[in-house]
């Protein structure tokens, strides 16, 4: 979810159509990626034992929860850049499945 202060001229928060920046980032870094917990202490092992196999994404959380809080401040930061500050990220959802879903809002 997205919010400002101020309309931009066509009078949107954010025009959907100029966020592929925000899909790029998600391709780049998650698509396809293993998802490791900054501590999991089997991490290391697991992606030397096969590099190539893994394409290893860290956070400190790899819950829906933590990759709800993840992904709102690395996307918040892109989009805060795009945006010159106008906008802002305002929570994310993430779905773990069609009955489970964890938010993040600072």
């Amino acid at each position: 979810m997205f919010g400002c202060q101020e309309l931009d001229e066509n009078g949107f928060v954010v025009d959907f159509g100029a966020l592929k920046y925000i899909r790029r980032w998600l391709d780049e870094h998650l698509d396809h990626a293993c998802v490791f917990n900054r501590d999991d202490p089997l991490r290391e092992v697991l992606v030397a034992a096969a590099p190539n196999a893994w394409k290893p994404h860290v956070v400190e959380n790899c819950s829906a929860e933590g990759i709800a809080r993840h992904l709102f401040e690395e996307i918040g930061v892109l989009v805060e850049e795009a945006t010159r500050g106008r906008v802002h990220v305002v929570s994310v959802r993430v779905d773990e499945d069609a009955r489970n879903s964890a938010f993040f809002t600072p």
